[in-house]
C-alpha cells in the first residue's frame, strides 16, 4: 500500500531520529529506565500485539467480528509501534539501520559474480 502523502518521512534515518525523540517524551514522561530490558521487553510486548492483531483481522482469533477497517487499523498501529520499538533499540545501540538493512539483505540483490 503506497502512501504518496509528501509529509510522511521516507528515510530511514530520519524516521530513527522521530523515533528517538519520541522515545525521549516517553522515558520522562513514565519516568521509564532505557535499557536493554526495557527495549527487548517492548519489542516483544509489541510484537504480540501485532500478532493479537493480525489474528483477529485474519478471523482466527476472538474479536474478529469487529469491523474490517477498524481491526486493519489496530494492525497498523500495532506494526508501528513494533517499528518504533525496533528503531528506538536501534538508536540506543548506535546501529545506522538504514545501513546495515542494505548491507543485510541488499546482498541478496547484486548479481552473483
Amino acid at each position: 500500500m503506497a502512501n504518496n502523502d509528501p509529509e510522511t518521512p521516507r528515510d530511514l534515518a530520519a524516521l530513527q531520529d522521530i523515533a528517538a525523540r519520541i522515545g525521549q517524551i516517553y522515558g520522562d514522561n513514565f519516568d521509564v529506565t532505557r535499557d536493554g530490558s526495557f527495549y527487548l521487553g517492548k519489542m516483544m510486548e509489541e510484537l504480540g500485539e501485532v500478532s493479537s492483531a493480525y489474528l483477529k483481522l485474519s478471523g482466527r482469533s476472538r474479536g474478529s467480528d469487529g469491523d474490517p477497517d477498524t481491526l486493519r487499523r489496530e494492525l497498523e498501529d500495532e506494526m508501528a509501534d513494533l517499528f518504533g520499538f525496533v528503531l528506538l533499540f536501534a538508536d540506543w545501540q548506535g546501529v545506522d539501520l538504514a545501513h546495515v538493512f542494505a548491507r543485510k539483505w541488499g546482498k541478496y540483490l547484486k548479481d552473483p559474480e
